[in-house]
């Protein structure tokens, strides 16, 4: 599995940001499935025939069905000045979400105090803060929809576990494909319809905005979307 051309949204000296296709890992996991992190590596290697090690910086992570922007360090200076952007929540991070049902309000924003479940992998959302929750927040908006089905733009201001996922699930929005929490059906290439569309953010090393976005995957639960 190599990576294309067309998967690279975005590089420079210092960063690189590909279209992550639904279904492969973020990073090495027990499946032992080649993942992306592995696959820029190979990528970076063979485009510049760099011998020995390849330095790359894994900045955050996308959850192995979802689709979209995935970012990466080409330096450590840069991994280390990104790192910082993403702890101090000064990356702006847009998701889509095509859903089997219409919101009851188009646009809301969403807390809730998140329970991990690490051995079922998955979290569960709580109204009120429990023992070992942590805080989620998200704010959604109406896209648009075609009979009962909804195309959601989110803006989550924090980083949990599947959380959006489990905070739309709360409210028996379920993601199409997505059976682990709630979904009808699942989608038969085992993907969920959730697609990191962009990343916003000053460059940390040219200080100026960046923008990434990536396309849609070639579904049909996209293709009525897009």
């Amino acid at each position: 599995m190599k990576l294309q051309e067309k998967d690279i949204l975005y590089e420079d000296n210092h960063l690189i940001a590909i279209n992550k296709e639904a279904g492969i890992p973020s990073q090495g996991d027990e499946s032992g499935d080649t993942s992306c992190f592995e696959m820029v590596k190979n990528y970076i290697r063979e485009k510049y025939n760099k011998p020995g090690e390849i330095y790359l910086g894994l900045l955050h992570r996308i959850d192995r069905p979802v689709s979209g922007v995935l970012l990466m360090g080409k330096t450590s200076k840069a991994t280390s000045r990104m790192n910082k952007l993403f702890a101090d929540r000064e990356i702006t991070k847009i998701y889509h979400a095509t859903l089997e049902t219409l919101p009851e309000k188009h646009e809301a924003t969403l807390t809730h105090y998140l329970v991990k479940d690490p051995i079922a992998n998955r979290s569960k959302a709580h109204n009120k803060e429990v023992q070992h929750s942590k805080k989620a927040v998200l704010s959604y908006s109406l896209l648009g929809h075609l009979g009962r089905s909804s195309l959601l733009e989110i803006k989550p201001e924090t980083g949990r576990h599947h959380q959006i996922r489990c905070q739309l699930a709360k409210l028996k929005l379920y993601i199409i494909g997505d059976v682990k929490y709630g979904a009808s059906k699942g989608n038969a290439d085992r993907s969920i319809c959730l697609h990191a569309n962009s990343l916003e953010f000053i460059h940390p090393v040219k200080k100026e905005k960046i923008t990434i976005k990536a396309p849609y995957p070639k579904t049909q639960a996209w293709e009525i979307f897009d």
